[in-house]
């Protein structure tokens, strides 16, 4: 795999940036991805909103990326992660997720020094992560794309303001997982999501390092 291929395998128009968003979109929503036990999973795909039991005051990550959703969670074979959601939420309460974000990590150069980092990062209710794209073996491709962590504020919006609509797409999971084993991986890729770079204002991002 090489710096001028896409997770799918395919070549795209131009070399990849370092640091980019890149989800399935539209002009309303974008979609991110989730792993859960039995106990939260079915009941949200079911609702199409979170349950009560899911816990609105802890840190929760969102992957706009399937594909390093499914190394997080080895195919939905991971106990605690048997379940895959895509979850479809509002773009503007995105966008104000990355408005309020602090970057996971210190980084000399974009911060003025560490303890103003981690004063900014105790305050933010969102913080933002940048770690290698899978391609479609989950192998780490040479380019990053976003995960997004929320907590307090950020989190309980995410639950009950920002969510159009929630998902089962484990049997999905299941389908390619399966071309996959079995060698099948053109048909593998043809199931993948669209996931396009990600529109954001000129600067949005400049804040978390992207």
């Amino acid at each position: 795999m090489t710096a001028q291929q896409t997770p799918n395998g395919t070549a795209p128009d131009a070399p990849e940036p370092g640091y980019r968003i890149r989800a399935l979109h539209t002009a309303a929503t974008v979609t991110v991805y989730q792993a859960y036990g039995p106990e939260i999973g079915p009941a949200a795909a079911r609702d199409g909103r979170f349950p009560a039991q899911w816990e609105r005051d802890r840190m929760t990550w969102i992957k706009p990326s399937f594909l390093w959703m499914m190394y997080r969670c080895g195919w939905a074979t991971k106990e605690g992660q048997e379940t895959v959601l895509a979850v479809e939420i509002d773009r503007a309460g995105f966008a104000w997720a990355l408005e309020h974000a602090c970057l996971s990590g210190y980084r000399r150069g974009l911060h003025p020094d560490r303890a103003t980092w981690q004063r900014r990062l105790k305050r933010a209710p969102a913080r933002v992560q940048w770690d290698p794209e899978r391609d479609l073996h989950l192998r780490p491709l040479p380019y990053r794309s976003l995960q997004l962590g929320l907590t307090g504020e950020a989190a309980r919006r995410y639950a009950d303001e920002w969510t159009v609509s929630i998902t089962d797409v484990t049997p999905l999971v299941r389908r390619i997982h399966g071309h996959l084993r079995d060698g099948g991986t053109d048909a593998a890729r043809l199931l993948l999501p669209d996931e396009r770079p990600y529109p954001v204002a000129e600067g949005a991002l400049a804040h978390l390092g992207g």
